[in-house]
């Protein structure tokens, strides 16, 4: 990559709410417009932690990217407080209390272990930065 290519590829990560502080995984959505958001679902195939090609549908009102090779999905819903959710490999889910992954948990996916299969975030479409 040039150098051009990565100071878009971090700049967008940045837009996307990435921050990594402490060894933990933050997410801060709030430079994020609500027209990146799709209108209605999508699929969307991606590169998973084993090389192997996966799918997955995006919900209207939704966003996807993956980081370390790790679906992460946005969501706008109505109102109410941000919920961050962990899909493991087991399928089992757990709902964190805050809008960040521990150091273990962010140490699961810098490591690409498959631990974690998915990362869900909901929040209202007023703590993004605008349509």
């Amino acid at each position: 990559m040039t150098g051009q290519v990565k100071e878009e590829v971090l700049s967008r990560f940045g837009e996307l709410g990435l921050r990594v502080a402490g060894g933990e995984v933050n997410f801060e959505p709030g430079l994020l417009r609500a027209r990146e958001f799709a209108s209605g679902t999508r699929q969307f195939r991606f590169l998973d932690v084993r090389g192997q090609w996966q799918e997955l549908t995006v919900p209207a009102s939704g966003l996807v990217f993956t980081w370390c090779q790790v679906p992460i999905i946005y969501h706008l819903h109505g109102e109410g407080r941000p919920t961050l959710a962990i899909t493991r490999e087991d399928g089992g889910s757990q709902v964190l209390p805050r809008l960040s992954l521990s150091t273990q948990l962010s140490s699961e996916l810098f490591r690409r272990s498959g631990h974690i299969r998915q990362i869900s975030l909901a929040f209202p479409r007023e703590a993004l930065l605008g349509d």
